[in-house]
């Protein structure tokens, strides 16, 4: 009896251990006891303006992500983040939300629209002037919002207000890069829409930076509310109940669009999700023991996203294509979706399809090799004509030197046919034109003779 006690008593002492730890984790993430009020507020406020040195700063951090951008360099675009002043009227507008300001929140949207405005005009100055005009894969990343944009905003804005409102801020600085990161690269290719007059990417970045600021808004509004921040006090009591009217509808307004276009967010990726793992696995089988998909496409929309699946082989059924269907809808979660699949209409063996490919190639690499041989000839004859010429040219000189009196001289190889005979052969054959146009046969033969033991040959003819 005496040696089960102890035994009966650890799962007891277990829990209370890990209730004490749980209690202890509690107190050290607790936030209200550090919160610094006042300088919280003060900080933020200082940080809404936008003018003097900080509309500089922002301009030229603007122009180093633009080049970042470009040129496709991840270590440029966070260099400019490291110097960008963008969360001072995102976090203001936040606060001012949370605390009921009325002229916090309009000092915060007047210089949130010149702190666009300024970061347009930077970046569209830019892209126009530059020589480099092709879009990028960091600017095509930052046209089309994604779930895990919401999730950089919403978590860097978290991170931002919680360290803005500790009495030591040991990490504001790396808080706020945070918060950049999600809010420059898109003002940038909002920039590069404008100049190259592409709207649809001007709109989608704008769509993405419009989201990014509401969640680093949202967050720093529900941290203000969590930590219990003051809310601003007003003499006239109906003029604080007018301005908590006021901001509650603005409020409804800007959350209402927001919330839809996240849901939105959620929906198409998991839809990618989903359709990636279902194309993906649905390979693995039998209905596509003897076929071969080659391409997928995705393509998403609120009622009735679609797959389109190329398959080569053997045709499916409509049976076939009915059940991949329904196991897409009931196993994969894509209910509302349309699976398309495109057929060749030809039966190809898949075990074949290595031979067939490699025939391809061995008749690529026959007609590689008539063309190299076409090639050759042709250089080869090319060489001869400029050698002929070049001996030509030789041969009158040394002719002009011995009759002066021969006004013009021709030598080329000649390709004759007897059409009696039906024999053909190639003679060299030389022009001769002399000043007083009369004849010269003895001069004539002579030139015959020498221009023989010249060319190395035995018959030669003479044209007048």
């Amino acid at each position: 009896m005496n040696s089960t006690a102890p035994k009966e008593k650890q799962p007891s002492q277990f829990l209370k251990k890990m209730r004490y730890w749980f209690k202890r984790l509690l107190q050290l993430m607790q936030l209200k006891e550090d919160t610094d009020y006042e300088a919280t507020i003060d900080n933020i406020t200082k940080s809404v303006t936008f003018q003097g040195m900080n509309l500089w700063i922002l301009f030229f951090a603007i122009i180093v992500a633009s080049v970042g951008l470009n040129v496709n360099s991840t270590a440029v675009i966070i260099g400019a983040m490291l110097i960008s002043p963008l969360m001072g009227p995102i976090n203001g507008l936040g606060l001012a939300i949370g605390i009921f300001d009325e002229e916090l929140m309009r000092k915060s949207l007047t210089n949130l629209v010149i702190m666009v405005v300024i970061s347009l005009l930077a970046s569209t100055l830019y892209f126009f002037i530059s020589p480099l005009g092709d879009a990028q894969s960091e600017l095509l990343a930052r046209t089309n919002p994604t779930l895990y944009d919401v999730f950089i905003a919403f978590f860097g804005g978290s991170a931002g207000i919680v360290a803005l409102s500790r009495k030591n801020q040991p990490i504001a600085v790396i808080s706020g890069v945070a918060i950049a990161t999600a809010l420059m690269p898109p003002l940038c290719t909002a920039g590069y829409g404008l100049a190259t007059l592409q709207f649809r990417y001007f709109f989608g970045a704008l769509y993405l930076f419009f989201i990014n600021s509401f969640f680093i808004a949202l967050s720093t509004f529900l941290f203000v509310r969590y930590l219990g921040f003051p809310e601003t006090r007003y003499v006239d009591q109906k003029r604080a109940t007018a301005v908590k009217r006021i901001i509650t509808i603005f409020t409804i307004i800007v959350i209402i669009p927001s919330l839809i276009a996240a849901i939105n967010m959620i929906r198409e990726t998991a839809f990618h999700t989903q359709a990636k793992k279902f194309v993906t696995e649905i390979q693995e089988t039998p209905y596509f023991e003897n076929r071969q998909v080659f391409n997928v496409e995705r393509k998403f929309s609120r009622t009735e996203p679609v797959i389109t699946m190329s398959v080569v082989g053997a045709p499916l059924t409509s049976a076939d294509i009915t059940e991949i269907q329904q196991t897409m809808r009931t196993d994969y979660g894509l209910k509302n979706s349309k699976l398309v699949i495109k057929q060749t209409g030809e039966t190809i063996d898949i075990t074949k399809q290595n031979e067939i490919i490699e025939n391809m190639l061995n008749k690529k690499d026959e007609v590689i090799q008539h063309q190299d041989s076409i090639i050759q000839s042709l250089r080869s004859k090319v060489s001869d004509m400029e050698q002929s010429q070049s001996l030509s040219t030789q041969i009158a000189k040394e002719l002009y030197v011995q009759y002066p009196d021969l006004a013009d001289f021709a030598l080329e190889t000649i390709y004759y046919s007897n059409p009696q005979t039906g024999n053909s052969e190639t003679i060299p054959t030389v022009y001769l034109k002399w000043k007083d146009g009369n004849s010269h046969k003895q001069a004539e033969e002579a030139i015959v003779k020498w221009l023989k033991v010249r060319l190395e040959v035995a018959e030669l003819k003479v044209i007048h």
